[in-house]
């Protein structure tokens, strides 16, 4: 019987992507804590321009709850992919009601943001860098 020798994808976390990938990620949890806050404690320019977008101010709890939500998610290994993805959308949300208003400025904010979080947990959990692998060019001797 003959044993073939194949190379094993290296399995521990490469510790300098992991703090970095943790320190990526601290932005969008500031970014939407922030948010929360303010929605939360009423601030009084937060709630004009909320009012200004076309969201009535007893809207304010049921979002920030649901910023807060995600952003728990977000930060518990087992579940940041969820708190990712749901991050997103509410974050969608915001860029999708700036594009309806023509402000082009204001959306990159929540889009960078997002794009950020994906960052930070790419780099942090190495189950979605198997599940979405940055691929190198291959020659075509590597191939055969």
């Amino acid at each position: 019987m003959s044993s073939v020798a194949i190379p094993a994808r290296e399995t521990t976390p490469k510790r300098w992507m992991l703090w970095i990938g943790r320190i990526l990620s601290l932005w969008p949890v500031f970014v939407v804590g922030l948010s929360a806050t303010w929605k939360l404690t009423r601030n009084p320019w937060y709630v004009a321009e909320f009012a200004r977008i076309g969201w009535p101010e007893s809207a304010l709890p049921l979002l920030a709850f649901l910023q807060l939500g995600c952003i728990v998610l977000y930060v518990i290994p087992p579940t940041a992919v969820l708190g990712a993805v749901l991050l997103t959308g509410y974050l969608g949300g915001a860029i999708a009601t700036y594009v309806r208003m023509g402000e082009p400025y204001p959306v990159l904010v929540p889009l960078s943001t997002c794009l950020i979080a994906w960052l930070g947990i790419y780099l942090r959990d190495e189950r979605l860098r198997s599940l979405l692998p940055l691929r190198t060019r291959r020659s075509v001797s590597d191939l055969r």
